[in-house]
């Protein structure tokens, strides 16, 4: 690390600077060669790209808050923190632009892959990285405000869109998903400069969250931490699997598979009756849509855009399948699409289908 505890970029021998973003042969590769390489291979590192900028923005904003913890990050296959390890790994494909346009054209977005996105992220993750560093969730104010962080984590979850005992950080309220990401969430919007959390919060139940945070580490900031393991948890030098591997694994997680359960919906949005057999067809109305309502539908729900599309392509398959017709006009038609979506994305939500993937 350098100075205020940000990373230095690597040098050679000559004090000469290593060109980290310097074009490795496989950015020039098409999506279909590029799957076949194994990650391991890609010979990714932080150092000298962007997510170093961002790493160090992250360090600047624990020294402005008068911590001296420095979570250290590594590459990986996806965002998490590991038990037992206060630091945080990053996914790897946030390391190259080539390997950011192949995600996008895999899962349909990058999760992190603004700085916006990736610095929301960076702070949740510190939060679970400082939890572990001083073991704060084995105090007995943290468990009676954020509750047992032992408590099994589900593998889906049903949030109270309306609550007012959680802040509002990363998409789907996903500070009711555990206690420890309740920690991590309240603890993110406490480090954001210039959140301003005391009048966002005034007076809802979480501000005894916030200022138990702030006080919590206002006590520990100069003290060492309890646990100091610097190990790099599922590090990309020793994931073997092909990108290919990769996305077939990640696709199989968030996709959905509910054959004819939107039928009742569609055939109330569109129509089968004969005197409509000439309008247009309601398939091709929803794939002409299709990329407006995936983006709208994902921002609305916090669902990722992947699973979004999921329903959408099954939509379109059932409404071939009906013979569907665009009965209203097609401005309403799109209102109704949207509306229908979005209920359906939170049917999903709400009945055992709402990722936990940080």
């Amino acid at each position: 690390m350098g100075r205020n505890g940000t990373l230095a970029t690597a040098k050679n021998g000559k004090g000469r600077r290593f060109s980290a973003t310097a074009e490795p042969a496989w950015a020039r590769l098409s999506d279909a060669e590029l799957l076949e390489f194994r990650i391991c291979d890609l010979k990714l590192r932080i150092a000298g790209t962007r997510l170093e900028k961002y790493v160090n923005q992250l360090y600047l904003e624990l020294t402005a808050r008068g911590l001296r913890f420095r979570p250290h990050c590594w590459l990986s296959e996806d965002w998490f923190s590991p038990e037992g390890v206060p630091g945080i790994a990053i996914p790897f494909f946030l390391a190259h632009p080539r390997l950011a346009r192949l995600e996008r054209n895999q899962m349909l977005e990058v999760e992190g892959g603004t700085k916006h996105e990736c610095m929301r992220i960076l702070r949740h993750e510190a939060g679970h990285a400082i939890d572990t560093a001083y073991a704060l969730h084995r105090r007995r104010a943290w468990q009676r405000l954020f509750g047992r962080s032992s408590q099994t984590y589900p593998e889906y979850y049903q949030p109270k869109p309306y609550s007012r005992s959680y802040v509002h950080h990363l998409e789907g309220w996903y500070a009711q998903a555990h206690p420890a990401e309740d920690f991590a969430e309240t603890f993110a919007v406490w480090l954001k400069p210039r959140s301003g959390w005391r009048i966002k919060y005034a007076g809802w139940p979480v501000i005894k969250k916030l200022r138990y945070v702030e006080s919590t580490l206002q006590e520990i900031r100069n003290e060492k931490p309890k646990v100091r393991s610097r190990e790099h948890v599922d590090s990309v030098p020793r994931i073997r699997k092909t990108l290919g591997a990769y996305y077939e694994e990640k696709r199989s997680r968030y996709g959905i598979g509910q054959d004819g359960y939107y039928d009742r919906d569609l055939l109330r949005l569109f129509s089968n009756a004969p005197e409509h057999a000439k309008k247009m067809a309601a398939a091709s109305f929803l794939r002409k849509h299709r990329r407006e309502l995936r983006q709208l539908v994902s921002h609305w729900t916090g669902q990722y855009r992947y699973t979004v599309d999921q329903i959408i392509s099954e939509m379109i398959e059932r409404c071939r399948e009906l013979n569907l017709r665009v009965a209203s006009p097609l401005e309403r038609a799109e209102r109704d699409a949207q509306a229908m979506l979005t209920v359906q994305t939170m049917n999903i939500l709400h009945h055992g289908h709402h990722r936990v993937a940080l």
